[in-house]
C-alpha cells in the first residue's frame, strides 16, 4: 500500500517502513564510525525509538556488543500499519544478525513481571549470561504497577500556580500563549510513578536477583534539565517532579548493586523532537530555536551523536565526568552560555510572523515526521510497499 502521514494531535498515526528502516541504518552508519571500547553485553529498556534506539546502535556497532532489547510495539493489522518502533526494531536486528550479533527483542509490557522475567530468559542466552550495562529509556503516558495492580497516568502541568508561557502550533507555526492548570497532588503522584525511578529499581532488583548482572556493570537512565524558559512546566513541574525521583532511585540501585561493583547514573540529555516532547507545551518552540542556533554553531546533535559521546564518556580511562548531583551532563552544548543567551533574546522577541526566520521549526517539523519514517531522503514515498 501507499503509506502517508496521518496526524492526530502530537503524534503520527502511520508509520513508513522504508523510512523508518533507512533511518535506523543510517544511524548505525554513524556508529560504525566511532570504535568504542566499551559494553559487550547491553540490555535495553524502551528500545525502539529515541535515545533508547540509538544506545542500542551505539552499544551493537561501535562497542560490538550483543543486545537485548525491550520495547512495546504493535504490528501491522490489515491496512494498519505498524508503529515506527516495530520497523525500526526489524531494521536493528536484520543489520545487527547479519554483523554477526545477537540481537534479542522483546515486545511487551516494560512495566510487568511477565517482560521483565523474559527479559532475564534473553540475558542468559547471551554469552556469559549477564549484561555489563543496562540502558533505561521509557517514555510512557501510563503504568499498572505489578504488585498492587494499580494504573497510574500522568500528567503535563505545573505546581503550585496556573503556567502561561509561549508555545506554537508546529504545523501551521502560529506562536500562541499556552495556559495550565496546576496539577494536583494525586496527579503529581501518578506522574511520579509513571515517570520516575520506582520501574528502574524493580528492573535493578529483578535483574540483579536473576544473577544477570556481571561485576562492574553500569546502568544508565535518562533525564532532561532545561532552561528557565521551561522550567514551570518541565523542571518545576509534573515532570520535573518524577526525574527527582529517578535521581533517587539512581541512588537505591547504586546501594543494591554495590556488592557487584556496579552504580547507576542520570544522564542528562538535550532536547530533541520525541513523540513524548512533543506534547509538551512551551518545548516545540524552543527546540525550534536552539535547532538553529546549535546548527548554526556547528554544535547540533541528534539522538545517534549524544549517545555516541555519552558511550565515550563512559568508557574512556578514569573517573566518569559528573556535575555535583552526580549526574552525567549530556546537555553541556545545549545549555552553553553562548547558546542560552542568543535563546533568550530570541525569545523575547519571536512571534507568528517572523518564527521562519528566527527558528528552525523547518527543521523541527521534518524531524517529526522521520521520527515515523517520513521526510526521508531517497525514499520514494509514491510506491507501494509492504508493511
Amino acid at each position: 500500500m501507499i503509506v502517508t502521514p496521518k496526524i492526530r494531535g502530537f503524534i503520527c498515526t502511520t508509520a513508513h517502513p522504508v523510512g523508518c528502516a533507512i533511518n535506523t541504518e543510517q544511524q548505525i552508519n554513524y556508529a560504525k564510525k566511532h570504535e568504542i571500547n566499551g559494553t559487550k553485553r547491553v540490555l535495553v529498556i524502551g528500545s525502539s525509538g529515541g535515545y533508547g534506539l540509538a544506545a542500542r546502535i551505539v552499544g551493537a556497532f561501535s562497542c560490538g556488543a550483543d543486545t537485548v532489547g525491550v520495547s512495546f510495539d504493535r504490528p501491522s493489522s490489515g491496512s494498519r500499519t505498524a508503529t515506527s518502533g516495530w520497523y525500526n526494531n526489524m531494521a536493528f536486528e536484520k543489520l545487527a544478525t547479519r554483523s554477526g550479533r545477537m540481537a534479542l527483542t522483546i515486545n511487551g509490557d516494560a512495566f510487568s513481571d511477565e517482560v521483565k522475567n523474559e527479559a532475564i530468559e534473553a540475558i542468559r542466552k547471551l554469552p556469559g549470561g549477564q549484561v555489563d550495562l543496562i540502558i533505561y529509556s521509557l517514555a510512557s503516558p501510563k503504568r499498572t504497577d505489578p504488585s498492587s495492580g494499580n494504573t497510574y497516568s500522568s500528567v503535563l502541568k505545573p505546581i503550585g500556580s496556573e503556567f502561561s508561557g509561549k508555545t506554537v502550533d508546529v504545523h501551521t507555526g502560529a506562536v500562541t500563549e499556552a495556559k495550565i492548570s496546576p496539577a494536583n497532588e494525586e496527579e503529581i503522584a501518578h506522574t511520579v510513578a509513571v515517570m520516575g525511578g520506582q520501574d528502574w529499581v524493580l528492573w535493578a532488583k529483578a535483574l540483579y536477583k536473576a544473577g544477570v548482572i556481571a561485576q562492574n556493570a553500569k546502568t544508565v537512565a535518562f533525564s532532561y534539565i532545561g532552561p528557565t524558559v521551561t522550567h514551570a512546566i518541565y523542571k518545576d513541574g509534573t515532570i520535573g517532579k518524577a526525574k527527582e525521583d529517578l535521581e533517587r532511585g539512581a541512588d537505591e540501585i547504586t546501594e543494591l548493586l554495590q556488592p557487584l561493583g556496579s552504580k547507576a547514573y542520570v544522564a542528562v540529555c538535550k532536547a530533541l523532537v520525541t513523540q513524548a516532547s512533543s506534547a509538551i507545551p512551551v518545548v516545540p518552540l524552543y527546540i525550534s530555536i536552539i535547532y538553529k542556533l546549535m546548527k548554526e554553531n556547528g554544535t547540533h546533535e541528534g539522538c545517534i551523536e549524544q549517545m555516541v559521546r555519552m558511550m565515550q564518556r563512559i568508557y574512556t580511562d578514569g573517573d566518569i565526568p559528573l556535575d555535583e548531583k552526580g549526574r552525567i551532563r549530556m546537555d553541556d552544548l545545549e545549555m552553553s552560555d553562548e547558546i542560552q543567551q542568543s535563546l533568550n533574546t530570541i525569545w523575547s522577541d519571536i512571534n507568528s510572523d517572523n518564527i521562519m526566520e528566527k527558528s528552525d521549526l523547518e527543521g523541527y517539523r521534518k524531524d517529526f515526521y522521520r521520527i515515523f519514517g517520513f521526510e526521508v531522503d531517497d525514499v520514494d514515498y509514491s510506491v507501494d510497499v509492504e508493511i
